[in-house]
């Protein structure tokens, strides 16, 4: 299955860490982070979750929720956590699916077989209140992810859903902004009384607007 942005995000219910899940219901009204990694007890893998477990609270700011993924039992989930404390200085604070069945690695797509027919690759889906997907990523076994990427691109979905800007190259919260083509210059003025810097007259950069 291919998950395209915009389409909802498959429900399921799976075993964890922190008992069984039922996906829909467990991310209520939140957004939801979901990755997935392609083994325990793996290097890379350990230094992932143990960022993900020192972001928990930059998520939790955002009214996000973390989810994590393998196809390895459950038994080696909690085995594996004492080595991602120990070795990463935070703990699995958050829930890490049992996937054995693969059903949520064939719903979301999580196996390439031409990169591994058996392990899932390092996908990450970014899905919001609706249950809508926002955002993927894939990245190869060897390349561990950059969360502070995930983080920003979070911020930048966030505020652009709350008012008519984009976000432009490189964006960090607090920089310029960028008032979407739609948006008319008349329409702009009642939304941004500031004022705006037109470079063109389809890029118009102005202050970020939740940002004092």
């Amino acid at each position: 299955m291919t998950l395209r942005l915009g389409d909802t995000a498959p429900d399921f219910t799976q075993d964890s860490t922190a008992g069984p899940i039922s996906f829909h219901e467990w991310a209520g009204d939140n957004w939801v982070i979901l990755f997935s990694h392609p083994k325990d007890f793996t290097p890379v893998c350990t230094t992932e979750l143990g960022e993900v477990s020192r972001l928990k609270p930059q998520f939790e700011a955002r009214n996000t929720k973390a989810i994590g993924l393998s196809v390895d039992p459950i038994e080696d989930h909690h085995a594996w956590a004492g080595d991602i404390e120990d070795t990463q200085g935070h703990g699995l604070n958050f829930p890490l699916l049992a996937d054995g069945d693969r059903k949520v690695s064939d719903l979301y797509g999580m196996i390439h077989p031409n990169a591994n027919d058996t392990l899932t690759v390092r996908s990450v889906y970014i899905i919001d209140p609706a249950k809508k997907v926002r955002l993927t990523l894939t990245y190869p076994a060897s390349t561990g992810r950059n969360f502070a990427e995930i983080l920003r691109v979070l911020d930048s979905l966030q505020l652009t859903d709350n008012h008519k800007v984009a976000t432009p190259v490189n964006w960090q919260d607090g920089d310029r902004c960028i008032i979407v083509p739609a948006v008319s210059n008349e329409e702009a003025t009642n939304m941004f009384p500031d004022g705006w810097d037109e470079v063109r007259p389809y890029l118009r950069y102005v202050k970020q607007p939740n940002h004092s």
